[in-house]
């Protein structure tokens, strides 16, 4: 704004019209002062001893040059002189005057430049203005200096707004700093340094605040965010499945449909009875489960958890139990043995401990499988294979063990009480 010893005035004219409202260099005038006193005359700004009024004027322009400097005389209370329009041009001609222009009048000194006149009156009279306005991503968001200063250091803000103008940050037409990030996501971060809250609306990302936190380098406020983001998480439902689920499951499934229960969680539930042949129980957590009786003619408990299980007289024929777990189940009156030659394999399982007594073993595949501390009293393992199978302290009394493959295993300790047909030193050495 031009600025004289002693007044600075405004005169805005319109050819056909009134101009709807004043917003010219609004910014500029909040960034003088703290202080402004606002009426339907102009703004006030004190200044030392002396005063600088804007009048805020809208005129019609009619007539000569001449009459117009008669009018802003009149109007304004001054002796007019001269006028400029908004780059510092002067007026010597009506043809010049445009509509909506920003003319001002003059009682004879010459032009300044509006942002030279504010650096001058700032450091004339000391004052530096705690407010500023940033532009973030087109939208304005006015705050103070202090609120992206104090609450975090040593973040990118504080760094750019600590010491005015050392970064020469760029600005917009309205004065305001521009950034370029997104306003949705920043206003989070504002007011987390107004207050020290992390408050974020319904339908704002929590993720892309994070983002920002993290560009600003605001490390206080980006831990709070990821833990926020955690808790927002649906939690992992680990929770055991239901025999009353399952029994759901099975139903809405056809007889010859294979139920695909891979990597499921049936920790300790009650499965006893049920008719579960050709299910995939791959990987499956079936410890503490009761599933006496059970039918599993054919199912695929490869990698699966049967620890501590209690399987008594279930239907083993032709599982798949490779490499499965049921260290310390009980496993007593099962049937391995398929009438069609298909035959159980249980090769690299691991059976420590496990209780087998009476099961129907006929031709079963327990290669390298460990059955350390096992109990298979009274068990038929005719034909079975036990090449290189752990059956140290194993209980083998009473069982068939007529044409069984022994090679290699490790019989330390293993009991074979009342065998019901010899072993031949052949099943055991190559």
């Amino acid at each position: 704004m031009p600025v004289s010893n002693v007044l600075v005035l405004v005169l805005l004219v319109a050819h056909t019209g009134l101009v709807r409202y004043w917003s010219f260099h609004e910014h500029i005038l909040m960034s003088i002062v703290s202080k402004v006193n606002i009426s339907e005359h102009g703004a006030k700004l004190a200044h030392s001893s002396k005063c600088a009024i804007i009048y805020l004027t809208v005129v019609a322009v009619y007539g000569t040059l001449a009459d117009l400097l008669s009018l802003a005389s009149s109007k304004l209370g001054i002796r007019a002189c001269s006028l400029y329009n908004s780059r510092g041009g002067l007026i010597d001609d009506m043809s010049l005057i445009r509509d909506d222009d920003v003319l001002y009048v003059s009682e004879g000194d010459p032009f300044v430049d509006p942002l030279d006149a504010v650096r001058n009156l700032e450091q004339r009279s000391g004052a530096h203005t705690d407010w500023l306005t940033l532009n973030i991503g087109g939208r304005h968001f006015t705050t103070t200096r202090s609120t992206l200063v104090s609450k975090e250091p040593e973040s990118m803000l504080a760094h750019m707004f600590k010491d005015k103008d050392v970064w020469g940050n760029k600005k917009d037409e309205r004065g305001a700093y521009l950034i370029d990030r997104s306003p949705e996501y920043f206003e989070p971060i504002l007011n987390y340094l107004r207050h020290g809250q992390l408050i974020v609306n319904d339908g704002i990302n929590l993720l892309g605040v994070l983002e920002e936190a993290r560009f600003f380098g605001i490390e206080q406020l980006a831990e709070q965010l990821e833990v926020a983001i955690k808790n927002s998480q649906p939690p992992e439902d680990h929770s055991p499945i239901s025999r009353k689920e399952f029994v759901r499951f099975l139903l809405a499934t056809p007889t010859k449909s294979e139920l695909r229960c891979q990597g499921l969680n049936f920790s300790g539930a009650d499965l006893s009875r049920l008719d579960l042949r050709y299910i995939n129980f791959k990987m499956a957590n079936l410890s503490r489960c009761n599933l006496t009786h059970a039918n599993l003619c054919c199912s695929n408990l490869e990698r699966a958890d049967l620890s501590g299980a209690n399987l008594d007289g279930a239907n083993l024929q032709g599982v798949k139990m490779l490499c499965s777990n049921a260290e310390g189940a009980s496993l007593k009156g099962c049937n391995f043995e398929d009438p069609s030659g298909l035959k159980a394999n249980l090769e690299g399982a691991n059976l420590k401990g496990v209780d087998m007594e009476g099961s129907q073993m006929t031709g079963i595949n327990l290669r390298v499988a460990t059955l350390k501390n096992a109990k298979l009293k009274n068990c038929n393992l005719r034909g079975a294979t036990l090449a290189g199978t752990d059956l140290e302290n194993c209980d083998l009394s009473g069982c068939d063990l007529q044409e069984a493959n022994l090679r290699g295993s490790n019989v330390k300790g293993a009991i074979f009480e009342e065998m019901l047909t010899p072993l031949h030193m052949s099943q055991s050495v190559r």
